[in-house]
């Protein structure tokens, strides 16, 4: 069974967050504090909620902090509803986030979609703009060297590149790689779409076009 960590410093969010996810068969950890979670029990989790507004040690900061050493999706909740922040969400790592209140048909949707994608199986590799796409290991290298994708933004790579030279909005990519349509939720593509540019750049790569009015492209 996929096991689930979630933080939140209101007891009664965890408990209903527990409550909804164990009917989806899941195992639900919870715990009130950043503080009390293990670092060392992290890699044993499918999917991390992460309450943004925490005392002592917040979301973002523990996000940042637990990055690097795990790879399961991060999915933040937060009652600030910002552009900014949802943008600074994602872009230190988050794969996705969900705003308060919320309903727990929704969250369980949304943490649905993220471990269906995690649980594909994939049987190939592919060699694509110079770039080596591992489907079995969801992982891209450039000269032998794997580039720090998050979940989301390999999830987005490998769609637009097995479907190289089509043109998708948006609100298709959100559905395909999420799997849940929402409309207000555009920003996370957007956001992610910069951060996989920033990471190509970085290796001389250019290869997601955008088609002004219309969407993305893999050239």
């Amino acid at each position: 069974m996929n096991k689930i960590l979630v933080i939140d410093d209101e007891p009664g969010i965890t408990s209903l967050i527990k409550r909804g996810l164990e009917k989806e068969n899941y195992i639900v950890i919870t715990y009130n504090s950043c503080k009390d979670v293990k670092l060392s029990t992290l890699c044993d989790y499918n999917l991390i909620i992460l309450d943004v507004m925490m005392p002592d040690v917040d979301g973002f900061t523990f996000c940042k902090q637990i990055r690097n050493i795990i790879s399961c999706p991060i999915l933040f909740l937060t009652a600030k509803a910002l552009e900014a922040d949802i943008i600074y969400g994602l872009a230190i790592g988050a794969d996705d986030y969900i705003t308060k209140p919320f309903s727990i048909k929704q969250l369980c949707a949304r943490v649905n979609a993220h471990i269906r994608r995690e649980n594909r199986e994939h049987h190939s590799v592919l060699y694509i703009s110079d770039l080596k796409i591992n489907l079995d290991e969801k992982a891209i290298y450039s000269e032998e060297e794997k580039i720090p994708l998050t979940k989301s933004e390999y999830a987005i790579c490998e769609y637009l590149a097995l479907n190289k030279g089509q043109v998708f909005s948006r609100e298709q990519i959100f559905e395909q790689v999420f799997s849940f349509d929402k409309e207000s939720d555009n920003i996370t593509i957007a956001v992610h779409i910069k951060n996989i540019r920033t990471k190509l750049a970085s290796r001389n790569i250019d290869v997601i076009k955008t088609v002004w009015g219309v969407g993305y492209k893999w050239e």
